[in-house]
């Protein structure tokens, strides 16, 4: 019997073994954002020292930060075969509400084919899997790669110290790729590869007018009403045809090629779901592209909040002396997040009336990243994937932001083989937050053979 075929043995016989530690590894309520549980989030980095110790690394180090702290681990036994950097987080989000879960969101229960608990798909599961897939080869001899570990404690709440520690040691990071599994597949029988994942960049626009608020039937029609100017300027943020208006938005963004087109329209994601799933009355958005390309290979300006004068049961007749907008941009490979607020501010000199004034605050901003998916590490993951689900997995572009995938590539020069293997509805962030536990085992095969697999090139 092969190597490959002892591990995925090793791992089918300990399948119990390995529920349990998950199970351990879920009870730790590692809430990064809550003071109370800090001592929480600690003793999660702890259990992973642990494990990584147990798991042969010849090098473990818990690095304290301000706030979480970071888990290192490597084990560089390997010379002249790749070096994979294994990124993950060990923390989760609140409960809140806690009446809506079905049982405690920190004493895992399996119901059916799920495991619900937090953190059980965001990303525990997929700790769980690559750490039990080391094991499994490791039962078999030495691993067939080198493995460094970055394991950190506060990605749900910004990553806040991550970008420093990357950019000042680089070269104990120094590895020939990333593998983030921080991600989800399609569903259970159709796996898929996420290459490309949009930045953001997110601001808040304020718009004054009067000294103080108004009565609007002395005043109106003498003043321009700031919330009123604030909606004509959101309003001209977008074309007719769905297209940004501001400057140079799109002077960066890569066109989509034909080869790119083609991989895309292999999402077996219909509009008619996509509609059911977000309960809308229709689809809208940048004209010439289809839904898949708008929400993963496209730009976007989104209004995610506006607040101006009365907004209180019942009727006040109130000039506002000021209105307020929150404003988001997904951003795609290539578009500098840090200059998206200089073309919005150029925006509003060109548009704003001299009848108002207007301030403009950054609350945030992360970078996009795009990764080569005929590298010969992503076509290793592809016959990983393809050979335990039976199906050739899809590639795609996911549209929302995981900033460490950007930061690895800008920091590091490297890139992420972005998997996972959780499910769209497993309520990640939300109540009854689940795992699919055949998914999951699938997936700790799929990281088994992926192990195997690199080591050949």
């Amino acid at each position: 019997m092969s190597n490959l075929n002892q591990a995925l043995e090793y791992a089918a016989q300990n399948r119990e073994k390995l529920l349990q530690e998950y199970k351990e590894f879920l009870a730790i309520p590692s809430i990064s954002t809550l003071p109370e549980n800090r001592g929480d989030v600690y003793r999660a980095a702890q259990w992973l020292v642990s494990e990584l110790t147990r798991l042969g690394m010849a090098r473990v180090d818990l690095i304290e930060t301000p706030l979480h702290p970071l888990v290192y681990a490597e084990w560089l036994g390997a010379p002249g075969k790749p070096t994979a950097l294994i990124y993950g987080h060990y923390d989760v989000q609140p409960v809140d509400p806690l009446h809506e879960w079905h049982s405690d969101p920190f004493d895992p229960e399996i119901r059916g084919e799920n495991i619900y608990a937090r953190g059980a798909s965001d990303m525990k599961g997929g700790l769980m899997a690559w750490l039990k897939a080391v094991e499994a080869v490791r039962s078999t001899g030495d691993l067939p790669i080198n493995l460094k570990f970055i394991l950190e404690g506060a990605e749900e709440i910004g990553s806040q110290h991550l970008p420093e520690f990357l950019e000042n040691n680089r070269d104990l990071l120094k590895a020939d790729f990333v593998i983030n599994l921080d991600g989800q597949i399609h569903a259970p029988g159709k796996p898929s590869i996420t290459y490309s994942l949009r930045g953001l960049a997110y601001f808040e626009i304020e718009v004054h007018g009067p000294k103080q608020d108004l009565h609007s039937g002395l005043f109106g029609g003498s003043i321009l009403n700031p919330a009123q100017a604030l909606c004509e300027l959101i309003a001209g943020m977008h074309d007719a045809d769905g297209r940004v208006t501001l400057p140079g938005f799109y002077d960066s963004v890569r066109p989509l090629n034909a080869e790119e087109r083609e991989m895309l329209a292999h999402n077996p994601q219909t509009d008619a779901q996509w509609l059911e799933m977000c309960g809308a009355p229709g689809l809208w958005g940048e004209k010439g592209y289809t839904t898949v390309e708008r929400t993963g290979a496209r730009p976007t300006l989104e209004v995610n909040g506006i607040v101006g004068g009365f907004i209180g049961e019942g009727a006040k007749t109130v000039l506002p002396a000021k209105a307020s907008a929150k404003i988001s941009m997904r951003l795609v490979a290539d578009q500098d997040a840090a200059a998206i607020k200089g073309q919005l501010e150029e925006y509003l000199r060109q548009n704003a009336p001299d009848t108002i004034t207007w301030s403009l605050h950054e609350h945030s901003h992360g970078p996009s990243a795009i990764m080569d998916t005929h590298s010969p590490q992503m076509q290793a993951t592809v016959k990983a994937m393809t050979d335990t689900f039976g199906v050739e997995p899809f590639f795609r572009r996911d549209g929302g932001s995981v900033p460490v995938v950007g930061m690895m590539q800008q920091t590091l020069g490297i890139d992420t083989i972005m998997i996972g293997f959780g499910l769209p509805d497993d309520c990640i962030h939300g109540p009854n937050e689940k795992q699919h536990l055949p998914t999951l085992l699938n997936g700790l095969n799929t990281c088994i053979r992926m192990i195997d697999y690199l080591g050949d090139i």
